[in-house]
């Protein structure tokens, strides 16, 4: 069974552009469009693509949720669901905390309960639009109680599904009981993925009230590659610092720790809190080639689309490619096409 590749956009602000290149995604066989919340606002970018496209689906990957409020989410992704005329996923993630309270300025406290409430609140406010009933979410962080018949509005194509990203054992769980796909991150190795985020998410989803619903595990993966020598080995090394960026980071720190890595994760951290402007370039450094195509696929562009195969059939159900160097448009449509056709 082929694997559907989504395509990633990146920083495209420029409004004949991104249509330009959503409408290009859609002619090349991709399966979807993916945003990310970096330097721009997905659900923006997901606004264009809605005009420029009629058949892929549309997904943040992710919103970054508490940046938001649930009612100002559950607006937008409905005028979407809506603009796009039902092809749109909510993609939601929690950030690390110091992104939240210091670059948003908004609370953070106990992140799975509060990603499993706000997941609630989203879905109690369009249950309110649906079925006309009052609305009544009252819940620690949340409280939703005034929908008066101003605010009210129709869901034409129903609510989009919502697809949570998770690292971490504890969040996993909230995306198998209130998601309706799991959101991999591309720090993630195979073997993390298959021994220790799917046995929760399928346990915390066969005792959730969706247990008979269809689940979706999809997610980023970050590849090196290159039509030449030069290029091949100048991508590698991106990917080296990528995954120095990440494994720096606590949060990441449980992906290394089943491989045994531990000790470059603390390492790793502690190297990107010293003044030294070297500092990422000796991170990058640590970084071998073991752990570099443990967690990244690395291969030639002739050899990607069968080293990814290898890498996600059975496992992911959909992913979206996260290049470390540019790669030539043709290359990666090339490689969604030979995914999508693979058995």
């Amino acid at each position: 069974m082929g694997i559907p590749v989504d395509f990633r956009l990146g920083d495209l602000v420029d409004q004949d552009e991104l249509q330009s290149v959503c409408r290009y995604a859609e002619q090349v066989p991709y399966a979807g469009i993916q945003a990310i919340e970096a330097r721009h606002d997905p659900l923006v970018q997901l606004t264009v693509a809605c005009t420029a496209t009629s058949q892929i689906r549309l997904t943040s990957a992710v919103t970054v949720a508490f940046a938001r409020n649930p009612m100002s989410t559950a607006i937008a992704a409905a005028d979407l669901a809506t603009l796009s005329r039902g092809r749109f996923v909510l993609g939601l993630g929690s950030q690390i905390r110091s992104h939240i309270e210091h670059r948003f300025g908004m609370p953070w406290s106990r992140p799975t309960h509060r990603m499993e409430e706000f997941v609630d609140a989203v879905r109690a406010i369009w249950a309110c639009w649906e079925t006309g009933d009052t609305l009544d979410f009252r819940g620690q962080f949340y409280r939703h109680t005034l929908m008066n018949s101003t605010f009210r509005r129709d869901m034409p194509f129903g609510p989009p599904k919502i697809l949570v990203a998770a690292v971490g054992p504890a969040m996993t769980r909230v995306a198998g009981r209130v998601g309706d796909g799991l959101l991999v991150h591309p720090f993630t190795t195979r073997r993390y993925l298959s021994e220790v985020l799917l046995p929760r998410v399928f346990e915390a989803r066969r005792a959730s009230a969706r247990a008979d619903e269809s689940y979706e595990i999809s997610g980023g993966i970050l590849i090196a590659t290159g039509s030449s020598d030069e290029a091949f080995e100048a991508s590698v090394q991106a990917l080296r610092r990528q995954i120095a960026f990440h494994g720096s980071t606590p949060a990441y720190r449980p992906v290394l720790a089943l491989h045994g890595w531990d000790a470059l994760g603390e390492e790793l951290h502690r190297l990107s809190k010293t003044d030294d402007c070297r500092r990422w370039d000796v991170m990058t450094s640590l970084i071998d080639d073991e752990v570099t195509t443990t967690i990244g696929v690395v291969a030639p562009e002739h050899e990607l689309a069968g080293a990814l195969r290898e890498r996600v059939d059975g496992v992911w159900n959909r992913i979206a490619l996260y290049p470390s160097a540019p790669v030539s448009a043709t290359s990666m449509a090339n490689v969604a096409t030979a995914m999508r056709e693979s058995t």
